[in-house]
This record gives C-alpha cells, sequence and structure tokens, in this order.
C-alpha cells in the first residue's frame, strides 16, 4: 500500500513539474518538421530555458494565419513575400533569417516529360505542361505551394488545370507518397526529399537554377496585437539565430546529406 502511494506521488510531482514547465507555441511548415530538423534543435532549446515547444506543422499560409490570430506565438516558415506583407500588416515582429536549402523537382525514373534535359525552372515546367504529364501538387496554400505557383508564372504558363494536374492538399511527405503511387511529377524542398527518398522510387529530375531557392524566416507574434509570450518568442528566434543553434543546424545531416544551410553562421 505504502509502495502504491508513493509511486502515486511520484506521478503526481511529475506531472506537475511537466505542466510548470512553460510553454512555446511554435507554428512551423511541414518541410522543417518532415525532414527531422525540430527533433533534434527544439530539445536543445527546451534543455537550456526550461520550455517545451508545442510544434504545430501546417503549410506556411496556414502558420501565417495562425500567427495573425494570435492562436501561436512564433512562427517559422519560407515564403518570403507573404511573409513580408503579413509584417507589413502589423501581424509579426523581429523576422530574422535562419536558414536556406533549394527546391527540386522529382519524378520517375522513365522523365516522360523529359525535364531532365530542361535548361532552366521554367523549361522544366513548360514541358510538364505540354507533355501533360501527371503532377501531384501541394494546393495547401503552404511555401512550396506559393513558390510553384510562382514557377509556373515564371515559366509564363497559368497554374494547371486537367486530370493530369491533382492538387492534394496535403503535406510535403504526403504529397511524395501520392507522386509516387502516381509515377507523378512533384516540386519538393531539397530536405523532405532526402528524407523520404529511401521509401520511395522517385528520383530528383531538376536542380540548381537560382529560381528554386529557398528561405527559411522566424518571426514572433506582435505582443501588441495578441496576448502571447513575447519573451519566450524572442529567447527562440535568439537561439536558433546564434551560434549555437546555427551549428545546429549546420550540423544536422540525414543520409550523410545536409539539409539546411544556416544564414547566419560562416559554414
Amino acid at each position: 500500500m505504502l509502495k502504491k502511494w508513493i509511486t502515486l506521488l511520484f506521478l503526481v510531482l511529475l506531472t506537475s513539474s511537466a505542466m510548470a514547465a512553460d510553454r512555446l507555441r511554435l507554428a512551423t511548415t511541414t518541410s522543417t518538421d518532415n525532414s527531422g530538423l525540430l527533433a533534434v534543435l527544439n530539445p536543445a532549446f527546451e534543455e537550456k530555458f526550461d520550455v517545451m515547444v508545442d510544434v504545430i506543422a501546417v503549410g506556411t499560409g496556414k502558420a501565417l494565419r495562425l500567427g495573425a490570430n494570435g492562436d501561436v506565438d512564433v512562427v517559422l516558415v519560407h515564403a518570403p513575400q507573404a511573409e513580408l506583407e503579413y509584417v507589413r500588416s502589423g501581424h509579426f515582429i523581429d523576422r530574422t533569417s535562419v536558414m536556406h536549402n533549394d527546391f527540386v523537382i522529382v519524378g520517375p525514373a522513365s522523365d516522360p516529360a523529359n525535364i531532365a534535359r530542361a535548361s532552366n525552372a521554367a523549361g522544366a515546367f513548360s514541358r510538364i505542361a505540354n507533355a501533360k504529364a501527371d503532377f501531384v501538387s501541394r494546393g495547401d496554400d503552404s511555401g512550396t505551394h506559393k513558390k510553384e505557383k510562382a514557377l509556373w508564372d515564371n515559366a509564363n504558363l497559368p497554374v494547371p488545370s486537367g486530370s493530369w494536374y491533382v492538387a492534394a492538399g496535403q503535406g510535403m511527405g504526403a504529397v511524395l507518397k501520392i507522386a509516387d503511387e502516381m509515377q507523378a511529377y512533384a516540386l519538393a524542398d531539397r530536405g523532405t526529399q532526402i528524407a523520404y527518398a529511401d521509401k520511395m522510387d522517385l528520383t530528383v529530375l531538376f536542380e540548381g537554377d537560382e529560381v528554386l531557392f529557398n528561405p527559411y524566416h522566424v518571426m514572433a507574434v506582435n505582443p501588441a496585437r495578441h496576448s502571447v509570450k513575447y519573451e519566450l518568442a524572442s529567447k527562440y528566434i535568439n537561439f536558433i539565430s546564434s551560434t549555437e543553434g546555427q551549428k545546429i543546424i549546420a550540423d544536422f545531416r540525414l543520409k550523410g546529406q545536409q539539409l539546411f544551410h544556416p544564414d547566419m553562421l560562416a559554414e
């Protein structure tokens, strides 16, 4: 009986301790979550500041709306133009560069649209459209979806419609799975592509154009607009842009490959 009460007391103390820790609400992209980066980066922050980070991984568009509504304290996203619009509207402050990687176009090894021979991203997208080759889009207002729409525009093409163009409305990992099942093309951030490379037959068929650059920024929700944990958000921003946080990003590898390149640290 005594042992039972001691066990119950221990569980109560453990639960109370966990509840006592301050909590930071972070809205971020599925790419940072799917890649596994946050599983390494956030624990270091949590241990240093005795904080729990509650991660909400969604598309960038939804992450920005969550922040604008005051439903989170800080956002980590990758859609520069949309970010700046929200900053100008007063929803976010302290926008800080964190890291970058790039986008790639993946597809079946048979490459039915022959995009591997394209000289630039515009050419690759034009070949896909001309061939009406199956293409799976995020279709979710994420940073990747915003980039994809910009790339169609860059190729002087409207966003496609038709049976060959599938708007999945899902995260990056799910889109890659769908594209793999369909043996279709898709635009992916390199981090998630590397994370899923062993789980699919799709391969990188086009990369390297400067228009595929993919920068990530972190921003605090404006405390003048909402009751948020601005001090804690500031600590998070300072941590992931500090030498310590940037080194964690630089050292993060998957299958021996670097997924993200820090912007505030000379590599």
